[in-house]
């Protein structure tokens, strides 16, 4: 597991494998977005992280 936090701009990015590029990404209500590759979640962006 891959984790990076960018401060300036307050987002925390996850990645389940080695980072890569999704195909598609899906945003919640709550500013998550969920990174996938076909039917796998290679990583999860937290928008806003310090507020969390």
């Amino acid at each position: 597991m891959w984790v990076d936090y960018d401060k300036e701009a307050d987002v925390l990015y996850l990645s389940f494998r080695k980072p890569r590029r999704a195909k598609t990404t899906i945003e919640t209500d709550d500013n998550i977005l969920i990174r996938k590759d076909g039917d796998e979640i290679v990583g999860i962006t937290i928008l806003d992280a310090s507020s969390r």
